[in-house]
């Protein structure tokens, strides 16, 4: 018998069997997943040797200058191409990009219009191709191939993204890559058009294509294709889109080889190389400017788009040297059955737009210019979610996000000797839109979305009012639509639409940009609906900057039980213009009236029944008792605000008919809002110790750190708490459970609802 308190020494393997075992695990992984590694590193790749070969050969400025605007011109074509040909709305209004990336994948070069956000992204798909498809003898990479994705995953903004990514090789030798991104819309998701609030888990998200081979010899495979089409509500949409990706990267990659011809391959990737690291290293030499300092700022999101509850966007911005970090550690846990979360690479997309539009638009559009800064999270929090939780509205996390870096970003900008854009007040952020599916009077199965969501009101700059409508913060050279295009196509009719909506605004001393009023009834078809899917109808979703206010709420209201065409035809006087005059007036009798927090689940509308939203408003700048009596009594005359708010906001004074302000009372009554100000104000000891509670209140559900304790999040309660690195599982309650549990308390209240068991 042995001993059994000796121990037993294992046996040494040998080499042999040890590349055995190797040989074993590698040919038996079970599934290639998200790739941590890269998924966590949005830095530039290291110099290969044929880069740096390249650079010492061919390093002249103006050479890397002709070159670097040829391939920024093939990039802008090929955008232009998808906007003119793509079937999806998100094709035609702009929401696409192109790029150019490295032949180790990181992105040089973006076209000037488009969603930068997407190819910021998709650098990690090509990298898994890299280390994952191009050895592998059943896959590879060769001329001619071109893959597919959607996976935020494995690189991206939400399934509901589509790229197209396609190698370019020069003499048998991989030299760079080429990618075009739409924003598809529908993707078989479990509510049609492809952002699906109701998910409860990625297998409830549609489409989730890891990076995979679907063009061979530049055709696509119409197997792959077929499989495709069969798992969506659209095929026609989804074979036309690809198509136009592919023959867009086509494009681009033509002009890659006019400049393989006349330049040579190692122009072309020293001119790539070259472009991402000068661009990073001015990057650096900028930042090294700014004020040493940090700024701390938070957003909160008034919902999960299913239930009510604050959501908190934690952000504390740090520059020291040339080194500028993002934390946003104390930001609510990620929702384990909802779909608001983002993975960080998503976030760290949407900032790096904070910096390309916004703060250094005069760089070239590429990775780089956001590789040297940092951003720190929390594990398993809503701006760094795990795989395992859904995502399809991770704007909701990543627009806010954005929104915390623009806040705290300015407070830098301002202090800063040299400036390349004004000083910016954060832009509206949510996707105030209708996204819709159903039967078309075509008889057609369609899911997609308005484009309404490109007209975001701009913030105000330091020397103007915002923009109305101007653009999304998610892309450059954007369109909102043309609505009778949209008609031809769809079995609802905008009655109102792009109407600014009155005394919606954000005041300053420069207000911002607002937004306008969409309201939609179905008309051809008896399947068809409609969902919302963005925050804001209880707080609002952005905050305002140096004194200015952030936009009012603005919910979703709707009139039921009314055919409003039968009203425009027998009755038309009774049809008005505002949501303000419908609902306030309720001029349709019998109808029912309600509002609704903008997140609502896809909805079977009836014919004529009136659902009703509108765009935000950027935030305002500056005190607003500093405005312009003049610029007040201009929004007055162009509709933007009532006389009764601008005066109430601004303490302007004016004759109610001719509009004419009287300067003098003007002054007294701010003299006097001054005064007044100073007299509600306590000193800031005393303010704290009323304002700054230990934890939140019991009364709301709330997600997140409260004040500066980063370490301790709550969970929905003052009670419920969890340590921020240690992740624990977040579910909500199924809406419908909880409405039931509501009225059988108050059945049993009345004495109605018996014992089952009696």
């Amino acid at each position: 018998m042995s001993d059994l308190n000796q121990p037993i020494r294992a046996k040494t393997p040998s080499a042999e069997e040890v590349a055995l075992i190797s040989k074993f695990l590698n040919d038996t992984t079970l599934f290639l997943g998200p790739d941590p590694e890269i998924m966590q590193n949005h830095d530039l790749m290291p110099r290969t040797p044929e880069e740096d070969a390249a650079v010492r050969q061919v390093n002249d400025a103006h050479v890397i200058a002709k070159i670097r605007d040829r391939l920024q011109a093939g990039c802008d074509e090929g955008y232009e191409m998808v906007e003119q040909m793509g079937a999806a709305p998100g094709a035609k209004w702009g929401d696409v990009i192109t790029g150019v990336y490295s032949a180790s994948g990181d992105l040089a070069i973006a076209s000037a219009g488009g969603v930068l956000i997407f190819s910021a992204l998709v650098h990690h798909p090509i990298k898994f191709i890299i280390k994952n498809w191009i050895n592998d003898p059943t896959v590879g990479v060769r001329e001619g191939d071109g893959f597919i994705h959607n996976d935020s995953r494995y690189g991206n903004v939400h399934n509901t993204d589509q790229s197209m990514i396609v190698p370019i090789f020069h003499e048998g030798k991989l030299v760079c890559w080429v990618a075009s991104t739409v924003h598809e819309g529908e993707n078989g998701a479990i509510e049609p058009g492809g952002m699906p609030s109701m998910a409860e888990s990625p297998c409830d998200e549609g489409l989730k294509m890891s990076p995979f081979k679907v063009v061979e010899n530049y055709q696509i495979k119409r197997d792959v294709l077929t499989f495709l089409q069969n798992s969506v509500r659209e095929p026609k949409l989804q074979y036309e889109d690809m198509k136009v990706k592919l023959f867009a990267c086509l494009r681009i990659k033509q002009r890659i080889e006019e400049t393989l011809n006349t330049d040579g391959p190692q122009a072309l990737v020293s001119t790539l190389r070259l472009t991402m690291e000068n661009v990073r290293a001015e990057v650096k030499r900028r930042i090294s400017e700014w004020p040493d300092m940090t700024v701390r700022t938070y957003i909160i999101q008034d919902s999960t788009l299913r239930e009510n509850c604050l959501v908190k966007i934690n952000c504390k911005l740090t520059k020291t040297g040339d080194r500028l970090i993002f934390d946003f550690r104390g930001s609510s846990p990620e929702f384990t059955n909802r779909a608001t979360n983002t993975i960080v690479a998503g976030l760290k997309g949407m900032l790096a737009q904070v910096f390309l539009c916004y703060v250094w638009p005069d760089l070239p559009r590429g990775q780089a210019a956001f590789a040297p800064i940092e951003v720190i999270t929390d594990p398993h929090s809503i701006v760094n979610c795990s795989y395992d939780a859904p995502n399809s509205q991770s704007l909701m996390s990543i627009f806010t996000g954005f929104t915390a870096g623009q806040h705290a970003v300015a407070k830098f900008l301002y202090s800063c000797p040299e400036k390349y854009t004004k000083v910016h007040a954060p832009t509206f952020n949510m996707i105030n839109t209708f996204i819709w599916g159903g039967v078309s009077q075509h008889g057609e199965t369609l899911g997609n979305l308005c484009a309404d969501l490109n007209g975001m009101g701009a913030g105000a700059t330091v020397d103007r009012d915002g923009e109305h409508a101007l653009a999304p913060i998610f892309a450059t050279m954007a369109d909102i639509g043309e609505q009778e295009l949209n008609e031809e196509e769809v079995p609802f009719l905008q009655l109102v639409s792009k109407k600014m909506t009155r005394d919606a605004i954000a005041p300053g001393k420069y207000r911002g940009g607002q937004g306008y009023t969409m309201m939609v009834a179905t008309k051809d078809s008896e399947q068809w609906g409609f969902m919302t899917v963005c925050q804001g109808a209880k707080f609002p979703p952005i905050q305002g900057l140096f004194g200015g206010y952030a936009c009012g709420a603005y919910p979703l209201c709707k009139i039921e039980g009314v055919d409003v065409y039968d009203v425009l035809l027998n009755e038309p006087h009774k049809f008005k213009h505002s949501i303000e005059e419908l609902m306030n007036e309720r001029p349709f009798e019998g109808a029912r009236y309600t509002t609704h927090h903008m997140g609502m689940g896809f909805e079977i509308s009836k014919r004529g029944e009136l659902f009703m939203i509108s765009q935000g408003a950027g935030a305002g700048y500056g005190d607003l008792l500093e405005r312009d009596p003049a610029g007040v009594i201009k929004d007055i005359e162009d509709g933007l605000m009532s006389p009764g708010v601008a005066e109430r906001l601004y303490k302007v004074k004016f004759d109610p008919v001719t509009l004419a302000v009287n300067q003098e009372a003007t002054q007294a009554a701010r003299d006097a809002e001054r005064k007044a100000r100073i007299a509600r104000s306590v000193p800031f000891k005393e303010f704290v110790k009323t304002w700054n509670q230990p934890k939140p209140p019991s009364n709301m559900q709330y997600f997140g750190c409260w004040g500066d304790d980063v370490d301790t999040l709550y969970v929905g309660s003052p009670d419920i708490t969890r340590k921020a690195n240690e992740p624990k599982p977040n579910y909500m309650r199924h809406p419908k459970d909880v409405r039931i549990e509501a009225l059988e308390a108050r059945l049993a209240a009345a004495g109605v609802l018996q014992d089952e068991k009696q």
